[in-house]
């Protein structure tokens, strides 16, 4: 596996803190082998780190702007809420504005190959998520996030 910039990895997480880790702790052999210390590294940022990672995903239901890398996978991720009907995404988007009052900060799911109505769905279960349990929701879904777009770097 090649090396990594932290360009390209802040391109899959925008937390400076997880970037300098994840190079810092290479070489990889593979994408397995960073993968996992992704997975590492993600479960031990600080708070604040993964505000900042979260801070640069776009609100579920709304085209992320800009022709950056991250932007483009952000909108290839949600494609799946590209084509809801307006009912849908008046949920998602009062769906949204209520998880952010209750937690501070961006819903976050791993939206790839999911519809509309499922990420709906799961938006309204997590505003039942005390904070704890939230953020360890969180936590799973970037890394699942951060999974899928360290293949891609690795394919380009």
């Amino acid at each position: 596996m090649r090396e990594l910039s932290r360009a390209e990895l802040r391109a899959c997480c925008a937390s400076a803190a997880w970037a300098d880790a994840v190079a810092g702790a290479g070489p990889y052999a593979g994408l397995e082998e960073m993968a996992h210390a992704s997975d590492r590294v993600i479960a031990e940022l600080a708070w604040a780190d993964v505000e900042e990672a979260l801070a640069a995903h776009p609100r579920i239901g709304e085209r992320a702007a800009g022709d950056a890398r991250e932007a483009a996978w952000s909108r290839q991720e949600q494609s799946g809420a590209a084509g809801a009907g307006q009912a849908v995404l008046d949920d998602l988007r009062s769906g949204n504005e209520a998880y952010e009052r209750r937690f501070g900060h961006v819903y976050l799911v791993c939206a790839t190959g999911r519809g509309a109505e499922e990420i709906r769905d799961i938006l309204l279960a997590r505003l039942d998520n005390d904070a704890e349990t939230e953020r360890a929701v969180v936590r799973a879904e970037l890394a699942k996030i951060v999974k899928i777009r360290l293949a891609k770097i690795e394919n380009l």
